[in-house]
């Protein structure tokens, strides 16, 4: 007979390691060598089952004890033998292979109580409404807790039966090669109970389809993408002792004929003349909240960019205003009267700093 490994070598670890430790060491060597991952080896296989084994003794207290005292005769002296050929593997180890593979025991994934389904709700709004805020009214379809059953499922006056195919426990163990699996009882769907008389109004489902109205504030600030949570306006639970979902209103907005947004900066561009680029002036610009002086300094050039400080968009965390953007574009008169044409040309001789001169003077120079 082949003599067994010592457990804490086994597993990689020292005696006085800590259940927490025990847990990740094991859970290493359960992922490199699970059967899933090997098919078809024998090697793997039994390196699964030592480590398993080890496991299943050093995690529990009073085994641990008696091994480190007497070793592997103390543990059969006390009618220990092992994993019992993996038939109840995942009882074991069921909080470990539920992270790993999504399934495991601890009582059954379907006794759980469960949380009803989030909704999302695409809302757009205008311009003016993302940078202000505002207060909406939609109309959500959702699945509501029955109220003539109060959510049970059941005909007044009766109760929901044990399941006589799980007995109760709301699964079903199958045989998967060498182990078995715990799945989810097809005949009650995990819920362990079977409603002999369902309720006339949702025909046993607890939860009915209903069109509820949810009132909807939207902060100052909100941009494309910007999401809103609603907490328990989503759908109801499917068990009475669960809670709703969540409703996420998730933002659009409308883009402004004459406004831009950088983050909490507006941005707009102001036709000017050349005259007024020239000698300056002073012109209404439109804000936010409505039209602003503003001075056009003189000899402003094509592009050029000024500021409104705090006339640009409240921001969500800090309701701190952005500034407003201006970019001015200087417009060329394209129809011209005799008068005007006459003035130009005068001007024309005046002016020292035409680009034609000073190309002349570059070309000279080269």
């Amino acid at each position: 007979m082949t003599e067994k490994r010592d457990y804490y070598e086994l597993l990689g670890v020292a005696r006085d390691v800590s259940k927490q430790e025990l847990k990740k060491a094991y859970r290493k060597l359960a992922i490199k060598y699970h059967p899933d991952k090997n098919p078809d080896n024998k090697e793997a296989e039994d390196k699964f089952k030592e480590a398993s084994e080890a496991y299943e003794v050093l995690s529990d207290d009073n085994k641990r004890q008696i091994y480190d005292q007497f070793g592997h005769r103390g543990l059969e002296g006390a009618g220990h033998s092992g994993p019992s050929g993996f038939e109840d593997i995942f009882s074991s180890f069921g909080d470990i292979f539920e992270d790993f593979f999504g399934f495991g025991s601890g009582g059954g994934r379907g006794n759980r109580v469960q949380r009803g389904s989030d909704l999302r709700y695409n809302m757009t709004i205008d311009f003016m409404e993302a940078a202000f805020g505002t207060e909406k009214t939609i109309s959500i379809p959702r699945l509501d807790t029955c109220k003539e059953c109060h959510g049970s499922g059941c005909e007044e006056g009766s109760r929901p039966e044990t399941c006589s195919k799980c007995h109760g426990s709301g699964q079903f163990i199958q045989s998967q090669g060498f182990f078995k699996v715990k799945t989810t009882c097809p005949y009650c769907k995990g819920r362990g109970t079977i409603i002999a008389n369902p309720c006339s109004t949702c025909r046993g489902a607890g939860r009915v389809e209903k069109t509820r109205k949810v009132q909807v504030k939207i902060p100052a600030g909100v941009d494309v993408g910007s999401k809103l949570r609603l907490s328990g306006e989503g759908e109801a639970s499917p068990s009475p002792e669960g809670t709703s979902g969540d409703l996420y209103v998730v933002i659009n907005v409308k883009p402004h004929k004459f406004f831009q947004r950088d983050n909490t900066d507006i941005i707009c561009a102001i036709d000017i003349s050349f005259i007024q680029a020239a000698l300056g002036d002073e012109i209404s610009i439109p804000t936010l909240v409505g039209e602003e002086k503003f001075k056009i300094p003189k000899g402003t050039q094509y592009g050029d960019v000024f500021r409104l400080k705090g006339e640009g968009i409240a921001s969500l965390r800090t309701g701190r205003r952005g500034d407003q953007i201006i970019k001015v574009i200087i417009k060329t008169p394209t129809k011209l009267n005799s008068k005007q044409i006459e003035l130009l040309k005068k001007f024309d001789k005046l002016d020292s700093n035409k680009i034609s001169n000073k190309l002349k003077n570059l070309f000279k120079n080269l």
